[in-house]
């Protein structure tokens, strides 16, 4: 998710940090200090530019140290639990996307051999999800930014066929609709809104945290483009039931396809629970989105769509064009782009194998089946689905009848201080006065450091326990006024107010995905 920027006006830029400094007076280095150390020379002594362009060069052992240094300043990746994204390769994969920095992916002419990985990395994702092998039309897919972009797609191809179907019955085709849990994350709101498709929610309730197939199927109608179900909640990482949709939409005769978001999930089923029916298999699933750089292992950004077959993509949404001498069929939503993370995903998928991603995933699954049950021994309750029934995370929250003088909030905080991140938040639309913590369990989080994040928590809470309500209440609202995420500035205030999405409408917050 990229955020929107606010361009600082001319008194913002030029005001102090602190209040009356625009009058003291310093000393300023001399031209020929630029060729000292780092430190000796003169950009040690003057403010990174923030605002505008400099008018000359900095030396590159000076530009490279300086912006490392401000960098340090961000967290551990390692020690964010809150994210699903992937913060550890191998040395040689690095090396290999390194390399194909300067490439330009969309550029199939002058690097062919790219192009053909990527048909490898489609190939082998859509046999994972058991496409269609044997009929006359293949399955097809493209690479993606991430999953965002793969739902903006699948989304715009279920929208322009009901249009198509319906401008040959001679019918109004003015008001498509999607159905969809009130725990999606957020890049579906903006796939409707963007696309303008209305919203049909199933709400969850305070026992549900996923979609519930009749709800769904009730709310289908003539102007439905489809259903959304979600393998791997970012909030609690559980699996929608998608056979009990299919079922009951192939029962009642209703022709609506699923578009099935494995953002989260879809690396993870196929080797921890393959006997799951949620895929290709279901004859009503017509695409599948999946995120390389979650649990697919590579660093950010690549994701993946694929279609049962060309049926469900019109073909009026595929430009044919001509770039620099080559052919080619397009279905996205920018154009240029690195190669680096296909050529990542590709690694990654002949690396590791079926044996290793399911060494991998169980490996993570009993990690998080071993946290789960060290937080419930020091008395919480756990809320998401241990044994390989979910994601490999722990969704954890307080428990109402120890009747504690803090909130989950207030844990996150205490431990966002010994450098973890783990994520308090609110629950979806209808229960959002729940509150709970999660912990994603990625590839590079150890049992060893599973232990050493329980005891930060036992501390945390011992910590909090000790303290009175006046002085928690003090210590919370320093907390988020002086960390990083309390002093965030690149929100524009035009904008904070807006009441369109679910977060604007009812106060909830989205899990970190």
């Amino acid at each position: 998710m990229v955020h929107l920027a606010s361009v600082p006006n001319d008194d913002q830029v030029n005001a102090p940090l602190v209040k009356g400094m625009e009058n003291v007076k310093f000393q300023q280095p001399s031209e020929d200090e630029s060729t000292a150390s780092v430190y000796g020379s003169k950009f040690a002594a003057e403010d990174l530019p923030k605002h505008e362009m400099p008018e000359s060069e900095m030396p590159k052992e000076i530009a490279y140290r300086m912006i490392r240094d401000e960098l340090s300043l961000d967290g551990n990746p390692m020690l964010n639990l809150a994210s699903f994204v992937t913060t550890y390769m191998e040395e040689e994969v690095e090396k290999l996307m390194a390399e194909a920095l300067p490439k330009n992916f969309i550029d199939y002419e002058e690097y062919p051999q790219t192009a053909e990985i990527q048909n490898r990395c489609v190939s082998m994702i859509a046999r994972m999800f058991n496409a269609p092998t044997t009929s006359d039309e293949n399955a097809m897919g493209t690479s993606t930014v991430g999953s965002s972009e793969a739902i903006m797609l699948g989304t715009l191809a279920m929208k322009k066929r009901w249009q198509n179907k319906r401008k040959a019955e001679g019918k109004d085709f003015s008001k498509p609709n999607i159905v969809m849990n009130s725990a999606v994350q957020v890049c579906w709101e903006k796939a409707a809104r963007y696309f303008e498709v209305e919203e049909k929610y199933v709400y969850c309730t305070k026992d549900r945290y996923v979609i519930d197939p009749e709800e769904a199927v009730k709310l289908v109608d003539e102007n439905t483009i489809g259903i959304c179900a979600i393998i791997g909640t970012t909030y609690t990482g559980e699996y929608e039931n998608v056979k009990a949709i299919n079922d009951l939409l192939v029962e009642k005769k209703i022709d609506c396809p699923i578009h099935v978001d494995a953002a989260s999930g879809g690396f993870v089923v196929p080797f921890v629970k393959p006997e799951l029916e949620w895929d290709f298999r279901l004859e009503k699933v017509i695409s599948i989105n999946v995120s390389g750089h979650k649990y697919g292992l590579v660093y950010p950004g690549v994701g993946w769509v694929v279609w049962r077959s060309p049926e469900y993509l019109p073909k009026e949404l595929v430009f044919n064009i001509n770039y620099l001498g080559a052919d080619q069929a397009s279905f996205t939503l920018n154009f240029s782009k690195g190669a680096s993370q296909v050529i990542g995903q590709y690694y990654q998928m002949i690396r590791l194998g079926k044996h290793g991603y399911r060494s991998i995933m169980n490996n993570l699954t009993r990690t998080a089946d071993y946290l789960a049950a060290s937080l419930k021994q020091l008395g919480f309750i756990i809320m998401s689905q241990g044994n390989g029934e979910g994601l490999p995370l722990v969704a954890f929250r307080l428990d109402p009848k120890h009747k504690h003088h803090y909130d989950e909030f207030a844990v996150a905080h205490n431990l966002r201080e010994r450098g973890w991140v783990v994520p308090a938040y609110t629950m979806a639309p209808h229960c959002e006065s729940l509150k709970l913590m999660r912990v994603v369990v990625r590839e590079d989080f150890s049992r060893s450091r599973c232990d050493q994040l329980v005891a930060d928590i036992k501390l945390a809470l011992s910590t909090l326990n000790g303290m009175d309500a006046q002085r928690l209440k003090e210590h919370t609202q320093h907390a988020k006024k002086n960390t990083a995420s309390g002093k965030s500035t690149h929100n524009h205030p035009k904008y904070k107010d807006e009441k369109h999405s679910l977060q604007g409408k009812t106060g909830k917050t989205h899990a970190v995905c």
